[in-house]
Order: structure tokens, then sequence, then C-alpha cells
């Protein structure tokens, strides 16, 4: 686990603020709450990481914050704040889509790694190519220059003869390779924030954890913030200093990696918790395991949308009103167990 964060307090603040945010899908059967009142916040140089199961609203919270949600999905209601480094605070979910204003903060500002490289790579556009269109925008290069910085780049990464690659289509690279040149582009512009959708998912543990120390290297030279989208709880305890839990599209805890990992509150994070294999547990002990499936997301539950999977549902609250984060400091918690008793019977 890593050494005890510096207190946020102390920093600076937030590169990004998001408040109520709600992302929904208007589809031919209805309306699919994809991110539901999402109140999270980015901090410099801290690695935020998103945990939480297939689908539960993960990576469309992530790419509404670039606004490139794909139709028919929009962001209905919310604030995503980027505060600038000319200490401008700019609304993205408010900024009309194809703005000047959008575009100077993707890919310079705020950058994304997504999750599959080969769907978001050009796959006829050399790497080196896709890489320099980022630095002539951004960086007010010429082309030579945009080259060397690019080779520079790829070399950074971890490319070998990253001159030669500069020159390689994206299927002649194996996938550590694509990923990596992934992160080259990204990280190309050094940008403020770094987006990173699953990074590690396809590929195998060796070059997965080189990905990891990558990225914390570059965190730790740019002074960036990182928001890391896992499900892998063991990427979590490695790298993150601030974790949010979230359950069909809403956040249900937050806290440091020690507060969650030690002591977490919600009966899904503490689930998730037990399902983890440990070392020295009993051979034939079957693992615990979360009972029943994630509700359909046409089908939300009223109240609380855990209560249908929840070993500690109070009646006559759990199914009528949903809980809101509350708590002390970053330790937040949505649950009607952490309530006081005149909310919950009153």
């Amino acid at each position: 686990m890593p050494q005890t964060p510096m207190p946020i307090d102390q920093l600076t603040k937030p590169l990004v603020e998001i408040r109520d945010l709600k992302t929904h899908f208007f589809t031919d059967d209805g309306v699919i709450k994809a991110v539901e009142g999402v109140d999270l916040d980015v901090h410099p140089n801290r690695t935020l990481c998103i945990l939480g199961e297939s689908g539960c609203g993960k990576s469309i919270m992530a790419r509404s914050i670039l606004r490139i949600v794909d139709a028919p999905g929009r962001i209905v209601q919310g604030s995503i704040t980027y505060n600038a480094a000319n200490g401008r605070a700019i609304d993205l979910a408010s900024a009309r889509p194809g703005s000047r204003a959008l575009r100077d903060i993707r890919g310079q500002d705020i950058a994304m790694i997504f999750q599959e490289p080969m769907s978001s790579l050009g796959p006829i556009t050399k790497i080196g190519k896709q890489i320099t269109e980022a630095l002539l925008l951004h960086r007010n290069m010429s082309k030579p220059e945009a080259k060397e910085a690019a080779i520079e780049m790829l070399d950074k990464v971890g490319i070998p003869k990253p001159a030669d690659r500069f020159e390689a289509y994206p299927f002649e690279l194996s996938g550590g390779m694509r990923q990596r040149a992934m992160i080259a582009m990204a990280l190309c512009c050094q940008p403020r924030l770094l987006i990173a959708d699953e990074p590690t998912t396809a590929l195998d543990v060796t070059t997965q954890a080189q990905i990891l120390d990558l990225i914390a290297e570059f965190k730790n030279e740019l002074e960036m913030g990182v928001m890391l989208i896992t499900h892998d709880l063991g990427v979590v305890a490695e790298v993150a200093e601030d974790v949010a839990v979230m359950y069909m599209g809403r956040v249900v805890e937050t806290g440091s990696v020690e507060q969650i990992f030690e002591s977490p509150q919600h009966p899904y994070t503490r689930a998730l918790l037990d399902s983890i294999p440990r070392l020295g547990a009993p051979r034939r002990r079957r693992l615990p395991a979360i009972r029943g499936m994630v509700p359909h997301p046409l089908a939300r539950p009223s109240g609380c949308t855990f209560r249908t999977r929840c070993d500690h549902v109070i009646s006559g609250v759990c199914d009528q009103v949903q809980p809101q984060l509350a708590g002390q400091g970053t330790a937040q918690v949505a649950c009607h167990l952490h309530t006081p008793s005149e909310v919950q019977h009153g």
C-alpha cells in the first residue's frame, strides 16, 4: 500500500470539481441513467481510483469530463468545473461540444488513455503522425520539432527503436506497445490531468506493472492529477491515494486508500473487498460473492439502488429514500446504516 499521502487541505484547489453530474442515454426502450448524480474532486499530484463493477458508469463519467459521450447520450444536469492554470474556472458540462475552449483543453490540459488502444488509434495512420498531430495543435511546434518530441516521448514510454516505431502502423505493434503509444500520445502535451480508463486490462502482469509505473513516474514528474478507472482492487491498493466506489451510476463511498481498505463503510465496498483472495486463507474456503445481479438499467430500484443485493436493508427506509454522500473530510458514504437514527426512523 502506498505511503501516507499529503492531506488534501494542504494541496491547491482541485483540478476538476464534479457536482451532481447526470449523463443519460435516451434510447427507444427508455432512458438509461448511466451517471446519476456524481460528486467528485480530482486533485493535482494525486491518483484517484474509480472502482466498481462493469457497467456502473465509470467510463461514461470520465467521457463526460471531456464531452466525448456518444449519442444518444448527453449530460442532462450538473457541472464539471475545470480550474485552469491561469486561475479561470471553466464549466465543461455547459461548454459547447465543438467550441474552441473545449478543443484547447482536450489533449492539452486533460488527456485520456482509452481501454482498448486498437479501437482508439487510427488504424491506417502511422503512430508518429498521430502523436505529432497533438503537438502541432497544442504546442506551437514546427513539424521537425514535433517529430523529435514524439520520438523522444516514444523512447520515454519504453518503446524500443522509437525512430523506427514512429513510422509504424498500430497493427504492427504488440498490445503492450500500442498501449505505450497511447500513453505517449496522451502525455506528449504534458497534461495537468490524465484520465486512464482501465489501461492495463488486456495486458499481461509484467506489462501491466510497467504501464502503472510509467504513469506514476509521469505523475510525479509533471505533478499532474490522475483519474484511474479500474475494477482491479490490487491495482487500487498499489497506486491510489484517493478512492471513489461507484454503483449504478452513483458514488457510494469515497475516502483515502487507507480508509477504504482498512475501514470500508458501505456494504458494497465491504463485499468487494471480501471477494479478494487472501494468502493464508483455508484452501477449500469459497470466496464470498455478492448475491444477486446488478439490476437492469431500465428498472432501477427505488430508494437505495444496492438494496436488492444488500444483507443490511432497513425496511421502510432503504426502499423509499435514496441515501446521499455524508461524512467527515474525504471519508464519505451513501448508506442509511450511517445516517442518524432519527433519519432512519423519523
